[in-house]
């Protein structure tokens, strides 16, 4: 109960926050020349907060998955939690998967802050998976706005994260040399 009480508080505290939410586009084109600088900065100054907080994510889910014996393990609520997490801030991926400006920006966010488990080397890969996961799940954006609108719905997560559970474990697993 206590743990159900804490994730709740946790959710309704990133809800009222907006950390749920860091979709921001760069393509801009009926700005003027000036806007357009002001929004290209906006945007990646987005996109690196994004690739941090996913590299935070990331690195939560690989060391729980690595504690648990290199499971995923979708009924851990810290597990939902760095789960949704992780899908909120790839949620930009998702409009701006073509732009190779905001993929660079992204990838020097998830390289400072997943700390060495994301490097130069497969910068490229883990974005790429991120996308795939983001571009092919709708529940993507039902698990974000379910999130946003409610904490009392947070047992729904389980099943978003049981959803991601092959994905993620392929991706924590492509860590395993760290």
């Amino acid at each position: 109960m206590k743990k159900v009480i804490i994730m709740v508080a946790a959710v309704m505290l990133m809800s009222s926050c907006g950390f749920m939410k860091n979709s921001t586009s760069s393509n801009n084109t009926t700005a003027t020349p000036a806007a357009t600088t002001t929004t290209t900065a906006q945007s990646s100054n987005a996109a690196v907060s994004a690739g941090q907080g996913a590299g935070n994510a990331l690195l939560a889910l690989y060391n729980q998955y690595k504690a648990d014996g290199n499971k995923y393990d979708y009924k851990n609520m810290q597990n939902v939690l760095n789960t949704v997490t992780l899908i909120a801030q790839c949620e930009g991926l998702k409009d701006n998967y073509k732009d190779k400006t905001y993929l660079k920006e992204f990838g020097k966010g998830i390289i400072a802050s997943s700390l060495g488990l994301v490097t130069q080397n497969n910068v490229e890969s883990v974005t790429n998976s991120l996308v795939d996961m983001v571009k092919s799940n709708e529940t993507v954006q039902s698990a974000t706005t379910q999130a946003q609108s409610t904490a009392s719905q947070a047992a729904s997560y389980a099943n978003t994260a049981a959803q991601y559970a092959g994905a993620l474990s392929t991706l924590l697993g492509a860590f395993s040399g760290k």
